[in-house]
């Protein structure tokens, strides 16, 4: 079985990006610039909270001001709060149980044959496009696409013989800019159609819009993304990147008998898997679904859908691990699922600053008055029609660099845009769609979003000197394509008159 084990020598490129990567991969290490990053929060903390800044709340009108993290009270919380700032990180258990998966999946041999039974001999541009429109539809599956979709495509890149960082950068520009599009009516369109109609009952109660409010449009947003994520990577990503020649282990020959015979194994063990979770689905008075609604969007099946996907992660790779000899005895499980592990430890380590960083920034509330200024700024400005379209969706990416939370930034813009859009004769759906445009595509290139390192540590995998910039390098592109591609559409979408969902006019 052939295996390729090269040095990696990427060819330096000029232009903005090469810039961009270099300048970037001068950053400190990111442990060293969330030191950094929290230091510059004490001290703005502490200079607003001395001037008296502060905002009013849009929804209760009740005052905000900057706290600052350097007072007694604020000392107070630091040291209090360290460690459970550092233990309830939201994404460090979500990544580490999804790798316990993954790991022990990648470990058995399973992802690799997987990979080289069905992709090896796909068109290259149908292997993209796969993946994007997967990635885009993973929010279903919440966070955890943005964990499982990155790495699986790099590893699918990597077998077909193209740069492992291209299958890498797709990954997180679908599952992360692509985030607000979906085929299909996901928990996103519930969450926030909700507290859009929070915001519309403050001038008018009898309107509301339903979870559906925007399907046909990011039904069509699925596709565009799609097609644009697919240009920029095959037009602009790959060719600045070369050829592949790294350090990582990836077998590139025909799939062995065994390993046929175990994947067979593991499909009708997935068969066996879904077959028993869609019976158990089914009865409107399942314990999965809606104890009221008896839906499924939202569940407890949703809200509990990163158990039941390690779960089968788990099942799968000891039917493969078994068929092919890797497991030998139960033993063997636990020993390949902290192999995985392991190669996480300076995510951890890392976590604990990013953790800090998160905390002590929501907790000086300048994130929220930086929201409120930013709104206050736009609404001054007068604008109306196409021009206050593109105004709301620049603010919202703006913000979004720095606050990651779709559903705690929509709660702050919403009780302030939704009534004001309404006052103009625009629809509360249309409100929700920009917000959404917005919310998504510059996730990928803010190097404070939860999920930043994780990426990064992908890139490391392939080629240790992988930094910051070198990350940023790859997003860039997919951010500022998908985000100009989705304001273009929403400006073709509002001049034709299209409801944006059913019952959902722009007007």
């Amino acid at each position: 079985m052939a295996v390729q084990e090269l040095r990696c020598e990427r060819k330096s490129v000029g232009g903005f990006l090469g810039w961009v990567e270099r300048v970037g991969n001068k950053i400190p290490h990111p442990f060293i610039l969330f030191l950094w990053l929290i230091l510059i929060v004490w001290i703005a903390s502490a200079v607003c909270a001395f001037f008296g800044v502060s905002v009013i709340n849009p929804s209760t009108k009740k005052v905000v001001v900057v706290k600052s993290l350097l007072s007694a009270e604020g000392i107070t919380y630091i040291l209090k709060n360290m460690i459970k700032n550092f233990t309830g990180f939201a994404p460090l258990g979500l990544v580490l149980t999804m790798t316990l998966g993954i790991g022990l999946a990648e470990q058995v041999g399973l992802i690799s044959s997987f990979m080289r039974s069905t992709m090896l001999n796909v068109s290259p541009k149908l292997v993209t496009f796969s993946i994007l429109i997967i990635g885009i539809c993973g929010n279903i599956a919440s966070d955890a696409a943005i964990i499982i979709v990155p790495a699986v495509a790099g590893m699918i890149f990597a077998s077909l013989g193209r740069h492992p960082f291209a299958g890498i950068a797709i990954g997180y520009a679908s599952t992360t800019a692509g985030f607000s599009a979906n085929l299909i009516i996901s928990g996103t369109d519930v969450l926030l159609g909700g507290i859009t109609n929070e915001a519309m009952a403050i001038v008018d109660k009898s309107v509301t819009i339903s979870p559906a409010a925007n399907y046909y449009f990011i039904l069509v947003s699925t596709v565009l993304l799609a097609i644009v994520g697919t240009l920029v990577t095959e037009k602009i990503i790959e060719p600045r990147l070369g050829k592949y020649n790294g350090k990582k282990e990836i077998i590139t020959e025909e799939v062995t008998k065994e390993e046929k015979a175990g994947l067979r194994k593991a499909g009708w063990a997935t068969l066996v898997y879904m077959v028993g979770l869609i019976a158990i689905l089914i009865p409107k008075t399942s314990f999965l679904r809606n104890p009221k609604t008896h839906s499924l969007v939202p569940s407890p099946f949703l809200d509990s859908l990163i158990p039941f996907i390690l779960f089968l992660f788990i099942l799968i790779s000891i039917v493969y691990g078994k068929e092919v000899g890797k497991i030998k005895s139960m033993a063997d499980i636990p020993k390949y699922m902290s192999a995985a592990i392991t190669g996480m430890s300076s995510y951890i380590v890392l976590v604990f600053v990013i953790g800090q960083f998160i905390a002590h920034f929501n907790w000086s509330n300048l994130g929220y008055v930086l929201a409120v200024k930013g709104a206050d700024l736009l609404s001054a400005a007068n604008f109306t029609g196409i021009p206050l379209f593109i105004g709301f969706v620049i603010l919202t990416a703006f913000i979004n660099l720095f606050i990651g939370s779709g559903s705690a930034k929509w709660s702050l813009l919403a009780p302030i845009f939704v009534p004001m859009f309404y006052m103009l004769g625009y629809s509360p759906a249309l409100t929700q769609v920009l917000y959404r445009i917005g919310d998504s595509p510059t996730n990928i290139i803010s190097p404070l979003f939860p999920y930043f390192p994780i990426i990064l540590e992908y890139f490391n995998e392939y080629d240790e000197d992988a930094g910051v910039g070198t990350v940023l390098s790859m997003m860039i592109p997919y951010s500022i394509a998908m985000l100009i591609g989705w304001i273009l559409l929403a400006i073709v979408w509002y001049l034709i008159g299209i409801p944006l969902g059913p019952g959902a006019p722009v007007r």
